[in-house]
């Protein structure tokens, strides 16, 4: 009988080790599969739109579309890791926007997600600690972004820079206002093109607390606000010092937006 429960239980081990070999062998051709890709983003896209539908506006969350900022157009919305899975939901339809997407492969269901709102994807990574060390990849981005700026169009971009100090903005962005300039203001110093600091808060979410930018994935059936702050302007002759400056100036507001916006959903009755 010990013979034939060692053989029972041998046999099953080997059931558990061939079922884990044939998902690992099934895994990866899925996992690479442009079909699969697109049938998750598209739940992605559903989830999304279902958050914006059940999630209704607070009092107090500044109106985007032909609000106190479209003049300001086009801009650079500034953005969060872990804190912008939201966005495409909540920009206005029938206003082209280009967002920069990490070249992860992480990153790329995000990518496709978000073209499923009509936003097209930048791949590359600008966040950066130094506008004099881009990658070939980041530098090839913020110029896809500087066309699409000149084009008309909005872009947008995350602050911060990956795996780095979470909420804390990187030079990427500063570099990339400072290079797409155009008057906006009489003084010719004020002459980048703004960056908007945006934030999107729900009042139903869960933080992935172990997630280094602590990630927050929102729920439906709540309510959400959305808040543009203080737009930050960079001259076109910014030195170094003054590029550290508006960096921490840009940290500082999009901080701000961000605090403001759960302040509204989970202080609202």
């Amino acid at each position: 009988m010990e013979h034939e429960a060692v053989k029972g239980a041998t046999g099953r081990a080997a059931g558990r080790g061939g079922t884990r070999t044939l998902w690992r062998r099934i895994r990866e051709p899925l996992a690479q599969s442009r079909f699969v890709k697109n049938f998750i983003a598209g739940l992605f896209a559903w989830f999304v739109r279902l958050i914006r539908i059940t999630s209704p506006l607070v009092k107090g969350s500044t109106q985007v579309a032909g609000g106190a900022y479209a003049h300001l157009e086009p801009g650079i919305i500034a953005l969060w890791h872990g804190q912008h899975l939201l966005t495409p939901a909540y920009y206005p339809k029938g206003r082209p926007l280009v967002a920069m997407v990490s070249r992860s492969a992480d990153a790329e269901l995000n990518a496709l997600m978000i073209e499923k709102f009509g936003i097209e994807a930048v791949r590359g990574s600008g966040g950066r600690d130094s506008s004099k060390h881009l990658d070939k990849g980041g530098a090839k981005a913020l110029i896809a972004l500087k066309k699409a700026l000149v084009a008309g169009k909005n872009v947008a971009m995350i602050a911060d820079i990956p795996h780095g100090t979470p909420r804390d903005a990187g030079l990427g962005i500063v570099l990339l206002a400072r290079l797409s300039g155009r008057p906006i203001l009489p003084s010719a110093r004020l002459s980048g093109r703004p960056i908007l600091p945006s934030a999107i808060a729900t009042s139903r979410r869960k933080v992935l607390e172990r997630s280094w930018d602590k990630t927050t994935i929102n729920l439906p059936f709540g309510r959400s606000a959305v808040i543009v702050g203080t737009p930050v302007f960079v001259p076109a002759d910014a030195d170094d010092a003054e590029m550290e400056r508006k960096r921490q100036e840009v940290t500082a507001s999009l901080n701000a937006a961000t605090a403001e916006a759960y302040r509204l959903v989970d202080g609202a009755k």
